[in-house]
């Protein structure tokens, strides 16, 4: 959590479909450790309330009158404002999807996706972790680029090398999936997940998400992507 913890996390959420904006204002305002502290229907109105109410995550469309998130996004990065963001969006092309994780946000969620993918981006970005959203992941990460060649790891002097499958977990939960995703993708029970996962942390000494997204990033494992 960022230095604006508190017991909830505060999301501000910015969209100019009054309708759609709604709807993400009921799901979120339905879960008791989420707290909505504000709204805005363009991205100059995102960017003033933001310093006003001081969000953990900010929830923002792309495409908004004034100001697009993508843009909003940078501003937040050159001010080195904590709110991490979450990019909401119509179009699944990769291009956007660099864009706005090169602009800083730390989540992708298409709007056409269920509500717990972005229940799982909010607590993914507000705990330091990224989460692209599974109907892109695939092919923004394909699996058969999961495997990093032993030779290529980083781990402490004298650490035990991370096993393949290790790898393989360890950074698709660093992308924000859960363990029953994890082990859809890879064909494998949740518990062979856990057990996975459990093993890598020890091996790294690394207990909570956003250790395990800072090992990846230092790993190189979020750069290099496809075009």
């Amino acid at each position: 959590m960022n230095s604006y913890a508190t017991s909830a996390i505060r999301v501000l959420i910015a969209d100019d479909h009054p309708v759609f904006l709604g709807g993400v204002r009921a799901l979120l305002e339905g879960v008791p450790d989420l707290t909505v502290v504000g709204e805005a229907s363009s991205g100059a109105r995102a960017l003033r309330l933001i310093a006003e109410t001081r969000p953990h995550v900010a929830v923002l469309d792309v495409s908004m009158p004034e100001m697009h998130g993508i843009a909003v996004a940078k501003q937040l990065a050159a001010e080195a404002a904590p709110t991490q963001v979450i990019m909401l969006s119509a179009h699944d092309d990769r291009t956007y999807v660099r864009q706005a994780l090169g602009a800083g946000a730390r989540g992708y969620v298409l709007k056409r996706s269920v509500g717990e993918n972005l229940l799982q981006a909010i607590r993914a970005v507000s705990g330091s972790g990224l989460y692209l959203d599974p109907a892109i992941a695939d092919r923004f990460v394909p699996i058969s680029d999961l495997i990093v060649p032993r030779a290529g790891g980083r781990c402490e002097r004298g650490a035990p090398p991370l096993t393949e499958r290790e790898r393989e977990v360890i950074r698709l939960i660093a992308l924000g999936f859960t363990n029953k995703e994890v082990a859809g993708k890879l064909g494998v029970t949740a518990k062979s997940v856990e057990t996975y996962k459990t093993r890598a942390s020890e091996k790294l000494d690394i207990r909570t998400r956003s250790k395990i997204v800072q090992y990846a990033m230092l790993q190189g494992w979020f750069q290099n992507l496809p075009q």
